[in-house]
């Protein structure tokens, strides 16, 4: 009887802050429908046929930030950031598990370390060698995204290598794989569950990410999805509210779709990195 009146109040307690989470989403959802004065006036209210605007405020947005365009440049900068993440830090973390010496050993605790270390202490430095190295573009900051998200991927690959029996790998040499295949065919098909959820964390930062692009990219001619909403202010501080609340909704589908989609993955390949560590 106990047991079960500590999961009411929990299962209570949870439910209560899932949506104090969620109002906000809700409320940027509600007021994208909206006439611009009454989502300053009125922006808890639920829209009724005086302050119902339709899809005027997202057929505004589209227009102003070419929606479109810079969807395909976040689409782009977070699927291609993904898979090189994944692919370099697999194969990095395989190789500094099984291969011990003080050199690995060295960086896998530098890997392990540039999680700690805050953005802010690089970012001015991050953005001057971006220059001097010409990566403002599409594809140059997928080489930063790899260096930023490789601790975290690195961190989580190791500890599920560890968990991989070493005879798997040992029986293929014999069969006559050679290093590659050995990590292709054999121990990248087992890392799956950690591929998962490291592609649904590196994604959901990645795509939401908005300091980064906007240090690094040139943005006269490439804007990202969060860099272009922030063009819907005008001068003298003045903001489309309704148009920059229908872009939020529209930055929030996919990465919500993507997460709804993935993420009985995520607590199986955290838990699975995390078997041994």
């Amino acid at each position: 009887m106990e047991k079960k009146n500590k999961f009411t109040i929990g299962t209570f307690f949870f439910s209560i802050l899932s949506i104090v989470w969620l109002a906000p989403i809700f409320i940027v959802l509600m007021n994208s429908f909206k006439k611009k004065v009454f989502i300053s006036k009125k922006p808890f209210s639920i829209p009724t046929d005086k302050m119902f605007v339709g899809l005027q405020n997202y057929v505004n947005g589209i227009k102003k930030i070419g929606f479109f365009q810079s969807f395909g440049y976040s689409l782009w900068i977070t699927v291609a950031s993904v898979v090189v993440i994944i692919l370099c830090t697999s194969m990095f973390a395989w190789y500094i598990t099984r291969v011990k010496t003080k050199t690995t050993t060295a960086l896998y605790y530098l890997c392990a370390f540039s999680m700690i270390v805050p953005f802010q202490m690089v970012m001015f430095t991050l953005s001057k060698l971006a220059d001097m190295m010409h990566l403002g573009n599409p594809l140059g900051i997928v080489i930063v995204y790899l260096g930023f998200g490789a601790g975290l991927a690195v961190f989580m690959f190791c500890g599920f290598v560890k968990s991989i029996p070493l005879e798997i790998e040992e029986a293929a040499m014999i069969d006559g794989c050679n290093p590659l295949e050995i990590f292709f065919q054999v121990v990248l098909p087992v890392l799956k569950p950690t591929c998962i959820s490291t592609a649904i964390l590196q994604t959901m930062w990645i795509w939401n990410d908005y300091l980064l692009p906007y240090l690094v990219l040139d943005i006269t001619k490439y804007k990202t999805i969060p860099i272009a909403i922030q063009y819907l202010k005008g001068g003298y501080g003045a903001v489309d509210m309704g148009a920059m609340m229908a872009m939020l909704v529209l930055a929030i589908i996919p990465i919500v779709i993507f997460y709804l989609f993935c993420q009985k993955y995520i607590i199986e390949g955290v838990v699975a990195g995390a078997v041994k560590g």
